[in-house]
């Protein structure tokens, strides 16, 4: 009687019960800890976590943590460390979890707000293996959450030494093990398969068989773990009824693999298994590459795009600096004006604090703060001016988390969908090709299916179409940062290409802020007067008021009780009792002067009209051969909220087929865009972030620009300097040269199919010279995206 020996799988992490075995609902697991998350997820009807990717668990042998280790996470001053925001009503923190692994992980993760109702909601960055939690506070504690999170296999790591710096990438041990093992058998199998190759069949029969049995003893560990990975990914994709890139892999290793044992075990034969290991070896170097290759894209990405924005830091003389947030440190001193963004979290010193946090948490009734209180970054000031004292550093990756919002992902999403179309539609095609192939050979040489039927599988996977879009993209997003050029998401590429009509806003973006001239017409103006105006176009970031406030002698600043500005009209201000109106001629209530052809900002005081600021803009270096280049190629448009008292330069500038449009409120420049998208036009709106903000967002493709103020604005699409509005047009020829590489490369991978398949129908190819040649192809398409990005970037004149 021969004895078998069965072992028995934990149900919760796939591990052998060799030393333990638990079983609770008829379910066997491998310790206590296991059952005990099992229990966890039954109990809150989350056993959907099981359905999505094998061993989805994380053992819980070693998982023993001592009760009360998270109680660290009520001390004040590493709860801050963790933090990234609060308002009484949310709190924002990020963990650092290494062991997510798989989409069970992430789904789990992202669905503890069915375990705990004090959780608002969750999210996972699967790549940086961190989840960002928001929970209200009364009703969870910090400890409570980590805790949880260790209780169903996902202990936090906590290194408070370093707890505000980014995490490096880790390196992907498991692939690195694999690839490994696969190498050290592919090796040593093909070492062993030489008399085979060279030999006239006069190889010992025993040898030969001794050989051909350690052969199949070298396969197994890349049979059963080297290529598991493929195995995982494709029947996730068949539960989702979506046959992806791993599939026709899949299917190569498995007749390889099969047929091989067959002819071991039946002594017809040597088998394939050179070809199967050949396959997963040189698979997993393709795979491993690309993702190298990806994690340095994303990487220059994240911490090299930076966004083109300053902020006004106040010297220790009292003098006022325009510097990069970047250079922002510790215990700097910011004057926030209204409707800036506050960049790094910080506490109010000077003056009344009523901060938006809609960008944080999407609720957008103004917090009102005392001095002494915390401000977090990401909050948007909305009234006079204020002055913070920075407690802790800017971090560039939370103002990415805000402009990446949920809300603003719609049209990345419709063209991920798209992509992975294409490559379910090639799967498809290859798998009919593969059938109507082994049919050909069964009736015409049997001996060909085999060869034949692998070799397709292995050439014609679909990976290169799709590396030609990624690799393009990330790299172009690298340059247009290069060029001060910041865009949201890769998508915004192919929308920049598409444009095909422009509108310009007027002040900020086709004007200089700061180059200014200034004249005053009307009553003359007290000292206290010229205080109380300067007073109050300081707490403003519209040109004409930092315009005004440069004309104005420098006075002390005066405390502004209460503040509203109104965008296209101006600003009203109280100070000791004085209404100041800054604005329009019907916001100042003017009456008179109307002889000024130039702009014209009008000012009261409680009700009396004084008099008027002309300001002569000054236009933007190299803004005339600009507009002359885009004239023959868009239709274009001019919409300001200012008067029309430049009109006659501007016609001549945009020509009279142009649209120039004055006086336009917010809504109404919202509703130009839209009457625009009606009429079928692919909008791509230009202005400076601030009376603009609906336009942009409306249009196809927004772009603010950028100068010297903290203008930060997620309405738009993407953010270009002031200085490089001249490179407006090469930028614009280099989005459409990106898309015309993303073709060729998509062309280039189609022939190489071609011509592979041409081959592999005939049984002429090698499965593993077929194996070799599918990783290339993809790294010569990683190749020509970046050298022929490269190069179209200094035809353009680009950086």
């Amino acid at each position: 009687m021969q004895l078998t020996d069965t072992k028995t799988t934990c149900y919760h992490c796939g591990l052998d019960c060799d030393e333990e075995t638990v079983v609770f609902d008829e379910k066997t697991f491998c310790c206590n800890g296991c059952k005990v998350v099992y229990e966890i997820l039954a109990e809150n009807h989350l056993c959907d976590y099981y359905q999505i990717a094998a061993n989805a668990g994380i053992s819980q042998k070693i998982k023993k943590t001592a009760k009360g280790k998270f109680s660290i996470l009520n001390n004040q001053e590493i709860k801050e460390k963790l933090i990234r925001f609060t308002n009484g009503k949310q709190t924002h923190v990020v963990f650092f979890l290494p062991q997510i692994h798989c989409s069970s992980c992430i789904w789990l993760l992202e669905n503890l707000h069915r375990i705990n109702a004090g959780i608002i909601h969750s999210r996972v960055d699967f790549a940086l293996k961190e989840i960002t939690i928001v929970f209200n506070e009364n009703e969870v504690s910090l400890p409570v959450i980590a805790e949880l999170l260790t209780s169903v296999g996902y202990e936090p790591y906590l290194n408070l030494n370093d707890i505000s710096s980014k995490k490096n990438y880790l390196v992907d041990r498991g692939l690195v093990y694999k690839l490994g093992i696969a190498g050290f058998c592919f090796g040593n199998i093909m070492m062993l398969s030489f008399p085979e190759y060279f030999s006239d069949g006069t190889v010992d029969y025993t040898l030969k068989k001794i050989f051909n049995y350690l052969n199949l003893a070298l396969s197994l560990p890349v049979f059963f773990y080297s290529a598991n990975v493929f195995y995982l990914s494709a029947w996730a994709g068949i539960k989702k009824r979506f046959l992806n890139i791993d599939a026709p892999i899949v299917l190569a290793i498995l007749i390889t693999f099969i047929r091989s044992v067959y002819e071991i075990l039946s002594g017809t034969g040597a088998g394939y298994l050179d070809s199967m290991t050949g396959i997963v070896f040189f698979m997993l170097i393709g795979r491993y590459l690309q993702n190298k290759t990806y994690q340095k894209l994303s990487f220059d990405r994240d911490y090299k795009s930076y966004f083109p924005i300053a902020v006004t830091l106040k010297k220790d003389d009292g003098e006022e600096e325009n510097i990069p947030v970047t250079q922002l440190n510790c215990g700097d001193t910011l004057i926030i004006r209204n409707n800036e963004l506050i960049p790094a979290d910080s506490i109010l010193i000077k003056g009344k604090a009523n901060i938006d946090y809609s960008f944080v948490t999407g609720e957008s009734d103004p917090v009102q703060k005392s001095i002494g209180e915390n401000i977090y970054a990401g909050g948007k000031q909305v009234g006079s001016a204020i002055e913070l004292k920075i407690t802790r550093n800017v971090s560039n990756s939370y103002l990415t988390e805000l402009w990446n919002k949920d809300v603003f992902r719609l049209y990345e999403d419709k063209k991920n969908s798209y992509i992975h179309s294409i490559s379910r539609y090639f799967t498809i095609a290859l798998f009919t090709m593969a059938a109507l192939t082994a049919i050909f050979w069964a009736i015409n040489d049997p001996s060909k299916i085999l060869n034949a039927v692998s070799a397709m599988l292995i050439i014609a996977c679909p990976c290169a179409l799709l590396l030609s879009s990624t690799f393009t993209n990330g790299n172009v997003l690298r340059i247009f940062g290069r060029n001060n050029f910041y865009l949201k998401n890769a998508t915004v590429i192919e929308m920049l290409a598409d444009a095909d009509t422009i509108v310009f806003d007027k002040t900020g973006t086709i004007t200089q802020n700061g180059q200014s001239m200034v004249n005053y017409v009307g009553v003359d103006l007290s000292e206290g007067q010229q205080q109380l105006i300067r007073s109050v176009v300081l707490q403003s970031v519209h040109p004409h008021s930092k315009a005004i406030s440069a004309f104005l002698p420098k006075f002390n600043t005066l405390t502004v009780e209460s503040l509203v500005e109104l965008p296209g009209k101006g600003i009203q201000a109280e100070i000791k009792g004085n209404i100041i109106r800054v604005g329009s001629a019907d916001f100042a209530g003017a009456t008179q002067l109307s002889e000024v052809k130039t702009g014209k900002t009008y000012v009261s005081i409680n009700e009396q009209f004084l008099g008027v600021f002309s300001i002569s803009n000054q236009y933007r270096k190299g803004l005339v051969p600009l507009i002359g280049e885009l004239r023959g190629q868009y239709k274009m448009s001019l919409i300001s909220g200012d008067n029309d008292a430049e009109k006659g330069a501007l016609t001549q500038l945009f020509e009279t087929k142009n649209e120039l449009l004055f006086n336009q409120t917010p809504e109404s420049k919202l509703n130009y865009i839209k009457n625009l998208q009606r009429n079928g036009k692919n909008v791509m709106m230009i202005g400076d972030g601030l009376n603009d903000a609906g336009a942009l967002k409306q249009s196809n493709v927004g772009i603010a620009v950028s100068d010297e103020v903290n203008n930060f604005s997620p309405a738009c699409d993407a953010i270009l300097a002031g200085g490089e509005l001249i490179k407006l047009s090469s930028l614009i020829r280099y989005a459409k040269s990106a898309k015309s590489i993303v073709m060729i490369s998509f062309i280039i991978s189609i022939l190489y199919n071609i011509v592979g398949l041409s081959f592999a129908v005939q049984g002429t190819l090698s499965p593993v010279i077929a194996a070799i040649l599918m990783p290339a192809s993809s790294i010569s398409i990683i190749l020509f995206t970046t050298g022929a990005s490269a190069f179209m970037a200094k035809i353009k004149g680009l950086k």
